[in-house]
């Protein structure tokens, strides 16, 4: 008896599977020895049958396939026994749940994804969370591994990429409780660059943005510290504040969350005073709905705290 012929959709299935554990079209069409058009086909077949041409697979880095989350449900839903796979049960697996894949500065976790994951819970709206710095967060919203993500200014080169200026911050003096700043001017109400001459500084990474503003600050107005540590994040800088009884200047962050009650905070007075801006960050083309539903609960946070 000759093998019986799998079923169109299971052909189609077949090459789906293949491209997605080859990583390439090309790779998928070599293993199963047909023409790569026909592997192209075939998955997009499959994408109009079952998804409403939505995509099951996307470029990622470096060109490699990668499943889209339609295509994460279709394909860990291909480990069932073919018999078991018939259309319907395909197109069930591959309408997906609301997602929203949402890249985060580190610092603006802190202060931002307690209200975001509020406004998600409330509309059943799965969020799958990723942190990192600004050129993962670009490269990853390029390439449309993230939704949206949330970031600080200066941003690295953006094409591919719309954007939204969220909130404006300016610069900051601070400084841990027990530090000579602290006890020198304990009550004034702004400071110069010139005011921390000789101070112990904790200043932001070399590659970062802000370290490269503070050193030219200090070659401005011929001021020297004492560099006792640098730090990536907010996360990170407050606890060597507090044990070098050291300060720092940085963006004011008090719109998005308060500083620690026991350090010292005063406005930075500069002749052209800088700011530091966060913004949203999306794929070109439109937020899908979940994102622009989280992104306008979030806007209306930011304005209540300006």
């Amino acid at each position: 008896m000759p093998p019986r012929k799998l079923q169109r959709h299971l052909v189609w299935l077949e090459s789906f599977t293949a491209a997605v554990e080859a990583g390439s079209i090309d790779a998928a069409a070599e293993h199963l020895g047909v023409a790569r058009s026909v592997v192209s086909e075939h998955i997009r077949a499959l994408e109009e049958v079952l998804a409403d041409g939505a995509a099951l697979l996307e470029r990622g880095p470096g060109r490699r396939l990668q499943l889209s989350a339609r295509g994460e449900r279709l394909y860990a839903g291909t480990q069932t026994p073919l018999h078991q796979l018939d259309v319907k049960r395909l197109m069930d697996l591959a309408r997906v749940e609301p997602t929203l894949r949402l890249g985060l500065n580190p610092t603006l976790s802190m202060s931002l994804l307690g209200g975001i994951a509020q406004d998600a819970a409330a509309t059943d709206l799965k969020l799958v969370v990723g942190f990192g710095g600004s050129h993962e967060l670009m490269r990853q919203v390029q390439t449309r591994q993230q939704d949206l993500v949330l970031d600080f200014t200066p941003l690295p080169p953006h094409e591919g990429v719309d954007t939204e200026s969220l909130l404006r911050m300016s610069f900051v003096v601070i400084a841990g409780p027990d530090s000579a700043l602290a006890k020198a001017h304990p009550s004034r109400r702004s400071l110069d660059v010139k005011d921390l001459q000789g101070q112990r500084f904790v200043d932001w990474l070399r590659d970062d943005p802000y370290g490269g503003a503070n050193s030219a600050r200090f070659a401005a107005h011929g001021v020297s510290v004492t560099e006792v540590g640098r730090v990536e994040s907010f996360l990170h800088l407050y606890e060597l504040l507090r044990a070098y009884k050291a300060c720092t200047i940085a963006p004011d962050v008090r719109p998005t969350q308060p500083f620690p009650p026991d350090l010292h905070v005063w406005p930075l007075r500069e002749q052209e005073p800088q700011v530091v801006e966060v913004v949203a960050l999306w794929p070109s083309g439109g937020l899908s709905p979940g994102g622009q539903s989280i992104l306008d609960g979030l806007r209306r946070r930011l304005n209540k705290r300006r």
